[in-house]
């Protein structure tokens, strides 16, 4: 039995459009690592070597300013992809949020796989075109958004990216109560916020009966629509 055959994201993964002969070919090129929280897998800037699929775990792709500060420029889940193939520089840092398990392949060999099988490299173009969406939805956010709009988003996205990623919740039934992968300093650096004013906007939020928050990482939405509202 190979990894593939007991990869708990095999369904979800870019690797979902192979027939069993082509994973037992991917399996050969590939190989399992564990991320504790904190463990660097890629570094901006630098050659890009490889990449890999999340198996389980959140990740946070990251850049830095010249004066030093870090920017929080995407989140990665279970079943995403992470690394930039046919690519020759990396442009973020890729550190995990939790413990994560990655498939990790060089990303030449990966390269010349892909060249060979298109269904996989069309799934490649579906992922960086939902990844481009996110994006432009999220350049809204940080350039329109009020710090309200900002939290009440960022709240909303995380509770419907959990559900697309096999947590509990369906579309039909969403995600209400989960665990952020994030502390509050690492929410405000993904917001462009300071941490006194997201912990303000959780606290208003709460007051007005829009979520509970049982600890500090947890959230439970109790009222989806006002929320979304919330968003803008």
């Amino acid at each position: 039995m190979t990894a593939c055959d007991t990869c708990v994201v095999r369904n979800r993964a870019i690797c979902s459009s192979l027939d069993s002969n082509e994973l037992e070919t991917l399996n050969t090129i590939g190989r399992r690592r564990t991320l504790a929280p904190g463990e660097s897998l890629i570094w901006e800037g630098e050659d890009s070597v490889l990449v890999a699929n999340v198996i389980d775990g959140v990740l946070k792709l990251s850049t830095g300013t010249e004066d030093g500060r870090e920017q929080i420029v995407g989140v990665v889940y279970p079943s995403d992809f992470i690394g930039r193939p046919f690519g020759s520089t990396t442009g973020h840092g890729v550190t995990a949020l939790t413990e994560a398990k990655v498939c990790v392949f060089s990303r030449r060999d990966f390269d010349a796989f892909a060249r060979e099988h298109p269904a996989l490299e069309h799934k490649l173009l579906q992922r960086t075109l939902g990844e481009l969406d996110r994006t432009r939805r999220w350049m809204l956010l940080l350039g329109r958004k009020s710090a309200g709009e900002r939290v009440a988003s960022f709240i909303v996205e995380m509770s419907e990216r959990l559900v697309e990623q096999g947590c509990q919740g369906t579309h039909d039934q969403p995600l209400k109560r989960f665990s952020l992968p994030f502390s509050r300093q690492q929410i405000a650096d993904v917001l462009g916020l300071t941490i006194e004013t997201v912990s303000r906007q959780f606290t208003r939020l709460k007051s007005e009966g829009l979520v509970d928050l049982p600890s500090r990482r947890e959230v439970e939405i109790l009222d989806r629509e006002g929320l979304i509202a919330e968003a803008g």
